[in-house]
């Protein structure tokens, strides 16, 4: 007979050895679990691949970053401006995309590149810049004949011409000054990028400041820029700069071709008002008209029907200009011309007058031996 108490036993056995299985099969378990927690996939980096990453490092003899490879990248830049950008911009803990130059230096770490990372930063600046208006700091590196070549403290490079300067002191000291200005025009794919150093002014900041200038009036101004087509000048009116413009052809009552040397930028002046453009915010001035026409009483020669004898001086897709001699120009329109009747510059020409027109110039209309046929 077998013993009741041989099967408790057994039992017992079993379930102990149950248990050691269980414990063994629990222990088997969680260790790969902890195997697998401890397991790291590392990024295998490639030449030209953009990753994301983490700034670890930040000084300025070196720069690493965390980008999930076996060791830290080190980051490479030669230009020293977007060096002094990044050190100033960024810190230790920021998320930032790099361009992998070497997946492996000789030391074993890869050697990455921020310069893409810090143009979108600076580019999206610049766009926001764009929008608002807001003047930032840029630096004089060049004057040319057209204007400035500036660049950002963030290494970007652009340009600021003449008719967006509002300079009052010699050209020569302006090379590496620090100037405010605004963004005014940008181009990404061209790298283009156009400042202003004029402040934006609103429509009714603009209709204030001149609203005791009058046409006609004598007002005084300072020459900001001097470019071929004309003369730009800052004129003071109720606490504010006003931009003032004298075009080539009211700075002389003589017919010039480039604006006299004599003029300076910084010097004072005085002219006359022709109008106010509100759409470019810009009032029209003439230094000319602050004087006596000399041509006046000499115009005054030259009546409906009068023969006159002139010298062909160009030959414009409009017309022809004639030179009539003590600085009388005489002007025969397109249409006034026969098909058969043809002019070369420095032939003399004999025209009737027809009228002086609102440029001084005196309109002819050659003189013809016999009237061809469609001859208006």
């Amino acid at each position: 007979m077998a013993d009741p108490n041989s099967k408790i036993k057994t039992s017992s056995f079993a379930k102990a050895s149950e248990d050691r299985q269980k414990s063994k099969s629990s222990k088997a378990t969680t260790m790969a679990d902890l195997m697998k927690s401890v397991q790291t996939k590392f990024v295998s980096p490639k030449k030209g691949e953009v990753l994301e990453g983490i700034i670890t490092k930040l000084t300025s003899a070196e720069i690493l970053v965390d980008i999930g490879a076996k060791t830290e990248a080190v980051v490479l830049e030669k230009d020293g401006k977007i060096l002094r950008s990044l050190l100033s911009t960024i810190k230790i803990g920021d998320k930032v995309t790099v361009s992998v130059l070497n997946p492996e230096s000789d030391l074993g770490n890869p050697v990455v590149s921020l310069r893409r990372f810090n143009e979108d930063r600076v580019w999206e600046k610049l766009n926001n810049l764009l929008k608002t208006k807001e003047q930032l700091d840029v630096i004089i590196d060049e004057v040319t004949k057209g204007g400035f070549l500036v660049s950002t403290r963030d290494g970007i490079s652009g340009f600021l011409p003449n008719s967006q300067a509002s300079f009052l002191n010699a050209q020569a000291d302006l090379p590496g000054k620090s100037i405010k200005a605004s963004v005014i025009e940008l181009n990404r794919p061209a790298k283009k990028v156009i400042f202003s150093q004029k402040t934006a002014m609103g429509g009714q900041e603009f209709d204030s400041a001149v609203k005791n200038i009058k046409r006609g009036q004598k007002i005084a101004c300072v020459i900001s820029n001097i470019t071929p087509f004309g003369i730009f000048a800052l004129i003071e009116s109720d606490g504010q700069n006003v931009e003032g413009f004298i075009h080539i052809s009211e700075v002389s009552w003589e017919k010039i071709q480039a604006i006299p040397q004599s003029f300076k930028q910084g010097e004072r002046i005085e002219g006359e008002v022709l109008s106010i453009d509100r759409d470019s915010k810009r009032v029209t001035l003439s230094l000319k008209r602050l004087t006596k026409n000399p041509y006046e009483e000499k115009l005054k020669e030259f009546a409906p029907d009068k023969k006159v004898t002139g010298t062909v001086v160009k030959i414009l897709s409009n017309g022809v200009t004639v030179d009539l001699g003590e600085g009388i120009e005489g002007f025969i329109k397109k249409e006034k011309i026969p098909p058969t009747l043809k002019f070369s510059e420095g032939a003399s020409v004999e025209a009737t007058v027809l009228e002086v027109d609102r440029k001084q110039r005196v309109v002819l209309a050659p003189v013809l031996k016999e009237k061809p046929i469609g001859y208006r």
